[in-house]
C-alpha cells in the first residue's frame, strides 16, 4: 500500500510566508526558506510553496526564491502562483520545482494541462482546485486567490482535469481553510469516488484526528497544512506516529 503523504504548505506573500482564514486576514508565519527546511528535517514529505498573490497581482512566481528553497530541501517541492504557460513550467522545474501547480491558468486555458502533461509528464502537473460550497452537495471552482466565481461545478472540474493529463489534483474548501475544523471530507470523498489520481486534502486542518479522518474516511492520498505546522501546533513526527498506531502507512523518518 503506497504511503500517506503529510506536505506542510508555505503561502508566500511579498516573499514571506503567511497565513489567513477563508484566504482573507493574512499574517505572518515567518521565513519560507528556514521553513522549508526545518520541514525538510523533521520529515515532511512533500512541500508545497504557493506565491498566492502572483495572479492577482499579476506577477510571476519568485524563481529565485524557488531556487533558494530547493537549494535547501531533500524532499519533492511543488510550486504554484501565477503560472500560465509551458515556458514558465520549464523555468520553474530548472529552477528546482519538482511539480507545479496550477489553478487560474488551467481554467482560463484547459489545454494548459494538455500541453504540461505532454511536455513534463503527468508526475509534474497538479490542479490545485479551490471549491466553496454554493448550496447543498455543489461546489464552485474560485480563482484569482479565492476572489472570483468562474460558476464551474468542482466536481466536474476535477474529473476533467484529470482526463487532460493533471497528475495530482490539491483541494482546498474555501469554507473550511484556516478554520481548523477539520477537512470537507463530504467534497473529498465525493471526488475521490469519481477520480483516479492523488488526491491532496487542503483546509481545515487543527488537530491530528482531522488528519486521520481525512485519510480513514475520505481516502485523500496527503494531507496539507499550514498554521498547525508553522507554528507548532502539531508536530509532523507525532502526526505521523499517530497515524501509524490507527494503521495508515506512513513513511518512516530517517533517524536525525
Amino acid at each position: 500500500m503506497l504511503t500517506k503523504r503529510i506536505i506542510p504548505c508555505l503561502d508566500i506573500k511579498n516573499g514571506r510566508t503567511v497565513k489567513g482564514v477563508n484566504f482573507e486576514g493574512l499574517r505572518d508565519a515567518g521565513d519560507p526558506v528556514e521553513l522549508a527546511q526545518r520541514y525538510s528535517l523533521e520529515g515532511a514529505d512533500e512541500l508545497v510553496f504557493l506565491d498566492i498573490t502572483a495572479t492577482l497581482e499579476k506577477r510571476k512566481t519568485l524563481i529565485e526564491l524557488v531556487q533558494r528553497i530547493s537549494e535547501q530541501i531533500n524532499i519533492p517541492f511543488t510550486v504554484g502562483g501565477g503560472i500560465k504557460s509551458v515556458d514558465e513550467i520549464e523555468a520553474l522545474l530548472k529552477a528546482g520545482a519538482d511539480k507545479v501547480s496550477l489553478n487560474s491558468s488551467i481554467v482560463n486555458n484547459p489545454d494548459l494541462i494538455n500541453q504540461a502533461s505532454l511536455a513534463f509528464g503527468a508526475q509534474a502537473i497538479v490542479a490545485a482546485v479551490d471549491a466553496k460550497q454554493v448550496s447543498e452537495d455543489k461546489w464552485n471552482v474560485f480563482v484569482k486567490g479565492g476572489t472570483e466565481d468562474t460558476g464551474l461545478d468542482a466536481i466536474t472540474w476535477m474529473q476533467e482535469v484529470e482526463q487532460r493529463g493533471a497528475g495530482e489534483i490539491l483541494l482546498t474548501s474555501m469554507d473550511k481553510d484556516g478554520t481548523k475544523s477539520g477537512f470537507d471530507i463530504n467534497l473529498l470523498s465525493k471526488v475521490n469516488a469519481l477520480v483516479n489520481i492523488p488526491v491532496i486534502a487542503s483546509g481545515g486542518a487543527g488537530t491530528i484526528q482531522h488528519c486521520i479522518d481525512a485519510v480513514k474516511l475520505a481516502n485523500v492520498d496527503a494531507v496539507l497544512a499550514a498554521s498547525i505546522f508553522h507554528f507548532k501546533e502539531i508536530e509532523i513526527d507525532d502526526l505521523k506516529a499517530e497515524m501509524r498506531h490507527t494503521g495508515i502507512p506512513v513513511r518512516l523518518n530517517p533517524p536525525s
